[in-house]
């Protein structure tokens, strides 16, 4: 199980603590592999950029309009946190219906 985020997210740490066979991916330093930032691009669409974040509030209006995985590519603390990949099953962010599907 990878879970893909930051490693100073704190909702990446909580999942990393709940889920502790699981490998946190720093998108920041590693980067996002570009099969899994297409895959959820294409599973989550709009959904996947946090329209939330400093960082995108901090963004050009030229830059809100990409599309998320070119934007995610360019600015990875953009991604909604975390993206967890469990077998090729993703789920998106830390809510209760994601903890129940993989924790138990």
């Amino acid at each position: 199980m990878l879970i893909y985020g930051l490693k100073t997210c704190d909702t990446c740490r909580k999942a990393l603590k709940s889920l502790p066979e699981a490998r946190l991916v720093d998108i920041r330093a590693e980067g996002m592999p570009e099969p899994v930032l297409r895959r959820a691009a294409a599973q989550f669409g709009p959904d996947l950029v946090n329209r939330r974040s400093t960082t995108w509030r901090a963004l050009s209006e030229e830059d809100r309009a990409l599309a998320p995985e070119t934007l995610i590519a360019r600015q990875p603390a953009v991604m909604k946190r975390p993206l967890i990949d469990d077998g090729g099953t993703l789920y998106l962010g830390w809510s209760d219906e994601v903890r129940a599907a993989l924790v138990g």
